[in-house]
């Protein structure tokens, strides 16, 4: 859950959002109008409500552990809370503070300061103490601050250099760790193994299990004696313990793994200012005294202030609840942790870090994760809950036959004689086996109701996410892990993701004319050289490090940005130097609705200059003169200006972006002159020079072809929607094969982003489909783009790496956040981070996705034919003849097999090449196919017809007459546990390959399922063999034995002769539900 709840970035909803299938109407009005509780297509924004009410209609024996991966609704309501308290006391310290500057107002400020002056600094290696840094940023004091003198005077207390940052050797930062403190905060221990053992024995039919196993215990010792009293309660109390530990040691390991994960997501990169050159480190390892750059996108990563900033703007809803931005300048120069930078771009020094801030309190109390539910979670908690209904019922049904049959003197022991006769009966023998039928019919709803059917789905994500890790994607929502797999389009950003984000000049248009070699400054006028190079240095929000000993040159900033720069390296350009030759007045941050930026600087004799630089075709639409090859500045007529528009097309054809630079110069008395003025300042656009216009190439990822390849063939259309030139998007496009010939391309499936903002809603979404290419699009273009293929139905996944895309990021059904180009704010709005921003990796969320889906439908499969033939069996046994063939201990044995070991099995099957054969799976398609219920009825008939013929003839069939009556019984269930057994785990193979008729294709790749088949056949052969006082079974021979294996096998050519069957395309639950409307009209 986001804690930015008011934040412009956050999560919000949209009230046209619709789910796949049409319609009008939001995800939750759809769903909430649905009679369903389980049918909740989309939990990304389901409200407490919503998700209260699905809970509470789940059957469910063991609630700690069935909710245990879903959202904490008790914890979520505790942190909201928390969040409301700390508001209100950021709210106070603010309403203080207006309270002082009125005071100060009516020259009362000097009892004021004498009051709010801080202590006196502290000893050891800095002159100020944490106390004092902590007070001054809590309160936001300014008046602390200018008794410290001012910025300033605080960064030589922190012994920080405000151009160069702190030194970063090591001894210098464990000092101030141990001074200050580290940027951590204290994390509540996760669950320990003892808990989830603790949490295993909640299961209620688990408890009466052991207290019939306490009484049958107490009961045979007393009848029998403790020397052979004591096996048929202590079988079943040691059954059920190792349910419980084996349960627990599966759940303790998902645990981890979930832990892992999310000190993932926690752990941020920034950039920090140490010894004069940028660095990435982590968030954790920042340190007061750090000098930070901040912008547009950046999470404030510790309390700091302001050193300077240039329409710096914040976000501070995290903290405030309000969506209102605080725009900070020396007058509110103090940054909370937390906040968001909205707009803008700055420094600040670092003043706290970690617990000491209001942020990382906050986090210390919290720190713990409320969980959350994923749809398909939702969706088998309803299947469960429906098989749970239908065991329950068979099991009371059981129960009252065999109670019936047994006090009314119709059951037989092994050796024929009748078990109770009314009268004559002793009490003890009465309730021992009352006890022992009992313990059947809750050992049926053990197996009847699959409590670990919802938690395979946290096991296969578990296993997916840690995965997908080492795919370079990193899950923020579990939910959109198993999304992707129903996916039909991928909206992908173009640069980084679908090319190299390796940008280098490599065309140049200057003096009016294009230039041989981009990087030969002998043919540029002296002039229109140092207006250029002037232009590079000063317009930018990146940088350039030369080490004083020479050696390479670092550059840092955006990919676009180094390019430039690097340019201006080539070019001869000092950096420093030109940067300390003129003074920024003014910034006016690159702007992605605009495609450019721009800085007013002031020249030491006083001369303004205005420089640009965007998108060529719009900075050249504001040029109205150029600079040509002798230096001279002629004016820009019509010929000159279709030059330059020539090419720009040019080179966007050959795939290059095109960047222009300009300038103008400005009156000096026309600059606003105070700082309230200039930040509202608009910079003078119009009549520019033009300085260059440079062409940058960004070559097309390897593979991306053929991973667009595989998307097309999956059913999923790639569409590319990128801020370029619609030139330079189409032959990128061309390149990356989501464009075909030029036969392929109509009226809208290239379209520029402005055409498309002004066409009708209706028109929007009639068009939508065709799209392929949006040019020149801005982040609203994108959020209108996916909010109508999503009206038309489409699963919508999104990439995007900026601020501005994060409503889109949210408003799709996933947002994908790249990890490197990205910013904080589109990451938090994002349900999957692209760590290398690599489309090849969408595509291998893709494959993911729609494993965790299939992996479920195997487990389903696999679990429902155990559930069939293990109640139609015992049922129609103990209607029968009163007796069951597979007693209490037996069935807690194959629960284990299809619970916690069969969803280990089939839910961690690794995606296959097949997967992506496939189209999309709709998210409103039934769980259970129709290939599922044809491959798990043929299997469950085949074992019950089989294993009831057993059950009835069985006696004559294996021989068995020339035996006692007892013992040819014992055999024969021995046979039937022996052989059902056998059946699922050569069923398992079967359930890997549902569609498929090679069941065996990749399995030496999966040693986990493997070694789960092999140590339960080892066991299987243990509790046959040696361990019969428990299991009450008895050793077979070699011919029993050959007899259970071939039952068993008998199962896979029995698999293939069923895939011959075709079925019917219609869900069988829709013709159900179509026959039951019909039947309820005509009635």
């Amino acid at each position: 859950m986001s804690f930015f709840k008011g934040s412009p970035y956050r999560r919000h909803s949209n009230s046209n959002d619709v789910e796949s299938g049409g319609g009008i109407r939001g995800d939750e009005d759809e769903e909430s109008s649905s009679s369903d509780p389980f049918n909740i297509t989309s939990t990304k924004n389901a409200s407490i409500a919503r998700l209260r009410k699905w809970r509470q209609a789940a059957l469910v024996l063991n609630a700690s552990r069935r909710f245990r991966y879903t959202l904490d609704l008790k914890r979520e309501e505790e942190r909201q809370q928390l969040m409301r308290k700390v508001r209100v006391h950021v709210e106070a310290i603010r309403a203080a503070n207006r309270f002082k500057a009125a005071g100060e107002q009516s020259n009362v400020s000097g009892t004021m300061e004498a009051s709010q002056s801080p202590p006196p600094p502290s000893g050891g290696h800095f002159a100020i103490g944490q106390d004092q840094l902590a007070v001054m940023s809590r309160d936001h004091d300014v008046s602390a601050l200018q008794q410290f003198g001012g910025v300033k005077g605080l960064s030589e207390l922190l012994k920080t250099n405000l151009e160069k940052g702190v030194k970063g050797d090591d001894a210098d930062l464990v000092k101030r760790k141990n001074a200050f403190g580290s940027n951590t905060y204290p994390k509540k221990k996760g669950r320990s193994f003892w808990m989830f053992l603790w949490e295993a024995w909640q299961d209620l039919t688990l408890i009466i299990l052991i207290i019939a196993a306490v009484a049958s215990l107490a009961l045979g010792i007393k009848s029998e004696g403790i020397k052979e009293g004591w096996y048929d309660g202590g079988s079943i109390a040691f059954a059920v313990i190792l349910v419980i530990v084996v349960t627990a040691i599966s759940d303790y390991k998902q645990s981890l793994q979930f832990q892992s994960l999310n000190e993932e997501k926690r752990n941020i990169h920034m950039e920090v200012i140490r010894g004069g050159r940028r660095v990435e480190i982590s968030i954790y390892d920042i340190v007061v005294g750090d000098v930070m750059p901040l912008n547009i996108g950046d999470q404030v990563p510790a309390d700091g202030v302001l050193i300077s900033g240039h329409s710096l703007a914040i976000d501070e809803s995290s903290m405030t609840g309000e969506s209102k931005i605080v725009h900070k300048d020396s007058k509110d120069p103090f940054l909370m942790s937390g906040c968001k930078v909205a707009d803008g771009s700055g420094t600040m020094l670092v003043t706290s870090v970690g617990i000491n801030t209001e942020w990382g309190m906050l986090m210390a109390s919290i720190s713990e994760d409320t969980g959350e539910e994923t749809p398909l979670q939702v969706r088998l908690n309803g299947v469960a809950t429906l098989i749970g209904m239908v065991g329950l019922t068979v099991a009371v049904g059981v129960l009252i036959v065999l109670l019936v049959r047994y006090f009314t003197g119709h059951t037989k022991d092994a050796n024929g004689n009748v078990q109770f006769i009314a009268g004559k009966t002793k009490l003890s023998p009465a309730i021992d086996g009352a006890i022992k039928i009992v313990t059947v019919a809750v050992t049926i709803v053990v197996v009847a109701v699959p409590e670990g059917l919802p938690l395979a789905v946290t096991l296969t994500l578990a296993y997916s996410m840690r995965k997908m890790m080492a795919d370079k994607a990193l899950v923020r929502r579990l939910s959109a892990c198993e999304t992707m797999g129903s996916a039909t389009t991928i909206c992908s950003d173009k640069t980084g993701t679908l090319t190299l984000n390796q940008m280098t000049v490599v065309e140049a248009y200057v003096g009016g004319k294009k230039i041989d070699s981009p990087e030969n400054k002998s043919e540029l006028p002296s002039m229109l050289y140092s207006l250029l190079i002037e232009g590079i240095a000063q317009n930018t929000n990146g940088s350039v490090y030369v080490s004083e000993g020479g050696g390479d040159v670092e550059l840092s900033g955006s990919p676009t940005e180094k390019a430039i720069l690097n340019l201006g390296v080539k070019l001869g350009m000092n950096f420093e130097a030109i940067r300390s030759e003129s003074s920024v007045i003014h910034v006016f941050p690159f702007n992605s609705d605009k495609k450019r930026g721009g800085v007013a600087l002031q020249l030491p004799d006083s001369q303004i200059h205005i420089h640009w630089k965007g998108a060529a075709e719009i900075v050249l639409a504001s040029c109205t003169q150029y600079i040509d090859a002798a230096g001279q500045i002629v004016a820009m007529d019509e010929d000159k200006a279709m030059f330059f528009k020539k090419a720009i097309g040019d080179m966007a054809s050959g795939s290059l972006r095109c960047v222009a630079m300009a300038y103008r110069s400005y009156e000096v008395e026309k600059v606003p002159s105070t700082e309230e003025q200039l930040d509202q300042w608009a910079l003078p656009e119009d009549d520019l020079v033009l300085l260059a216009i440079v062409g940058i190439k960004d070559p097309c990822r390897p593979g991306v072809k053929d991973a667009v390849q595989l998307c097309q063939n999956a059913g999923i259309k790639v569409r590319m929607v990128t801020g370029d030139n619609i030139q330079t998007a189409k032959a990128i496009a061309s390149e990356c094969g989501i464009l075909g010939s030029d036969d392929d391309v109509t009226e809208f499936t290239l379209i520029e982003g402005r055409v498309f903002r002004e066409l009708p809603e209706l028109r929007r979404e009639e068009i939508v489909d065709q799209i392929s290419v949006m040019g020149r699009s801005s982040p609203n273009d994108k959020l209108l783009l996916v909010q109508a293929l999503r009206k038309r139905g489409d699963v919508v996944a999104v990439t995007g790496d900026g601020t501005n895309d994060a409503p889109a990021l949210h408003e799709a059904d996933i947002g994908l956040a790249m990890g490197i180009s990205g910013t904080e704010v589109a990451k938090e709005s994002s349900d999957i981070v692209i760590l290398d921003d690599n489309f090849a990796s969408v595509v291998k969320v893709v494959r993911w996705g729609r494993s965790v889906y299939a992996n479920i439908q195997k487990f389903i499969q696999f679990q429902l034919t155990v559930n069939v033939a293990a109640l139609i069996i015992n049922v129609v046994a103990a209607v029968s003849s009163g007796d069951v063939p597979l007693n209490a201990v037996q069935l807690l044995w194959v629960n284990l097999i299809m619970d916690t070991l069969g969803a280990l099995a089939l839910a961690t099957e690794p995606p296959t090449d097949h997967l992506m054969a496939r189209l999309p799976v709709g998210r409103r398609e039934p769980l259970i196919t129709n290939i599922m219920w044809r491959n798990l009825l043929i299997q469950a008939l085949y074992q019950v017809t089989v294993l009831l013929v057993l059950n009835f003839q069985g006696i004559s069939i294996l021989k068995l007459k020339g035996d006692t009556t007892a013992h040819a019984t014992k055999v024969k269930n021995t046979l039937i546990f022996n052989a059902f057994v056998l059946c699922q785990i050569f069923n398992e193979f079967n359930a890997r390959k549902p569609d498929e008729f090679n069941v065996f294709k990749g399995i030496t790749k999966n040693y986990l399922f493997m070694g789960i088949v092999g140590t339960t056949v080892v066991l299987q052969v243990l509790i046959i063999e040696f361990l019969g006082k428990f299991t009450t079974t008895v050793k077979l021979n070699w011919s029993q034995w050959l007899i259970s294996v071939i039952i068993g096998i008998i199962s896979w050519p029995l698999a293939v002769l069923g895939k011959l069957i075709p079925v019917p395309k219609t869900p069988i639950g829709n013709g159900l539900k179509k026959c039951c409307r019909r039947g309820a009209s005509q009635s």
